[in-house]
């Protein structure tokens, strides 16, 4: 840009501008409401807000986000193919609404899931009106949580990002996904194990509250008897005395008289009610299939599988499963139309191991060198080769892998092991590749890889090339 382009288009924040935005007259017409929180943010209701709840669901949600979600095309065997650059694939992927990305759009959808124990999945903007035709455009959509249920509709409180408040609209069930809690009946049932777990810890703050309300609890014991009325009087004369000796001292001082004695009763007393919190913490914990090592960060492999399998697999099927029936028309799916979701594989793999399973996967012809390298967070090298599926260990140049021709294979009639007259005289031996996974010779004699990208006998005898 040159200096004079500069000079006539260039935009700083803090230059006035025809018509000024900063103007404090204007801020109530021209920007709408105003909030010093964010107003369109999901918060937990029904006191999980106050337990150990709130960090268990928000672990699960970010072990959720971690994955990716697709709008993706199969080939004619249901596999993936490629992926469809779509306004749908946009909204799982980058941005989902004009106040959130597609991972914060994930994980509110999977918290207010966890915490109602159903969700729905709202189009905010489309290209049609979605109750007249079902090949819509989907530009952006948002997390509603629903409050009235009827026959083939749902009332949904749903932010409205245009007017900044939260509002209550009607949708067709066919036109938004509604999402169950797969672990309803141990999280959101009234008499499940959290809900009585969430009692407990009620109870124990409203003890924690009373002992620290900074009552003193005491009793006073007076040199003489308080059943006659005019007793009764003096002895709320007295305590009223103390009372106000304690608010007006400095140091919260007061006096009695040495026949005056006092006992205090806010001595916590004995019950169950740890126990029984700690009992219901474990239940918890173990019908969910958590560890306290995995809320810790400290679970090993095995633990975290099992984690994957049992708490964030089955969120992530419940959600592409109702996003493909709701978001992807007959004909979509029709056209070989899918959703699906995709999970780092590496991620749980120390980096010691990296190595070895590269290599197993390459060699194997399962991952190209790219594929692993973007895996692992590194560039593609601009090189032909690797982008081959190919075993690199075989020297390419002078050796061609060919499919096993089971006629030229005969059984040897000692050992059951293939066997043929060997030509060392012949340049270039075709080596094929059996059944098995192993390497053989034009004849049927099975060869072996020498780690130099060559091949030998069994007796060690190298293999012409």
């Amino acid at each position: 840009m040159g200096f004079w382009d500069k000079v006539k288009k260039g935009w700083n924040a803090f230059m006035n501008k025809d018509p000024t935005v900063n103007d404090y007259s204007m801020v109530g017409t021209e920007l709408g409401m105003a909030s010093y929180v964010r107003p369109d943010r999901s918060r937990f209701t029904r006191g999980n807000e106050k337990t150990i709840i709130t960090s268990i669901y928000n672990r699960i949600a970010l072990d959720v986000v971690q994955n990716r979600i697709y709008h993706v095309r199969l080939d004619q065997n249901g596999r993936y193919l490629a992926t469809i650059n779509s306004s749908l694939n946009y909204i799982f992927n980058i941005e989902a609404n004009k106040d959130q990305t597609a991972r914060a759009f994930l994980q509110d959808i999977v918290q207010t899931m966890l915490d109602d124990g159903t969700v729905a999945i709202c189009p905010v903007d489309t290209d049609d009106d979605i109750d007249e035709t079902s090949n819509i455009v989907y530009e952006s959509m948002r997390v509603g949580k629903i409050i009235e249920w009827r026959p083939n509709h749902v009332k949904v409180r749903i932010y409205n990002d245009r007017e900044g408040k939260f509002q209550e609209l009607y949708y067709h069930k066919k036109t938004v996904a509604i999402i169950e809690n797969p672990f309803y009946s141990v999280m959101n049932e009234p008499n499940s194990t959290f809900s009585r777990l969430k009692r407990k810890l009620s109870l124990l703050d409203t003890m924690d509250e009373a002992l620290a309300s900074g009552k003193l609890n005491v009793i006073i014991q007076l040199p003489y008897s308080v059943k006659s009325p005019m007793k009764q009087q003096q002895a709320d004369q007295r305590r009223q005395d103390i009372q106000k000796q304690l608010g007006e001292s400095k140091y919260g001082i007061a006096y009695i008289d040495s026949t005056e004695k006092i006992t205090q009763l806010n001595r916590p007393l004995e019950n169950k009610l740890l126990e029984q919190i700690q009992y219901l913490t474990e239940e918890f914990f173990t019908q969910l299939g958590i560890t306290p090592e995995i809320i810790n960060g400290t679970a090993d492999n095995l633990a975290m599988q099992n984690y994957n399998t049992r708490i964030v697999e089955p969120i992530l099927s419940a959600i592409v499963d109702e996003s493909r029936r709701k978001f992807l028309s007959k004909t979509a799916r029709s056209q070989m139309q899918d959703i699906m979701y995709f999970t780092e594989s590496f991620r749980l793999i120390p980096f010691t191991s990296i190595a070895d399973l590269a290599d197993s996967l390459t060699r194997n012809e399962i991952l190209s060198s790219n594929e692993i390298r973007s895996m692992l967070g590194f560039k593609p090298v601009q090189n032909e080769a690797a982008d081959e599926l190919r075993n690199k260990n075989i020297n390419q140049s002078n050796i061609t892998i060919s499919p096993a021709n089971t006629s030229e294979m005969m059984p040897d009639e000692g050992n059951g092991s293939t066997a043929a007259s060997r030509e060392p005289e012949q340049e270039d031996i075709v080596i094929y590749r059996d059944s098995n996974g192993g390497f053989t010779d034009s004849n049927g004699v099975p060869v072996f890889e020498d780690g130099n990208g060559g091949f030998v006998y069994e007796d060690g005898t190298p293999v012409n090339t």
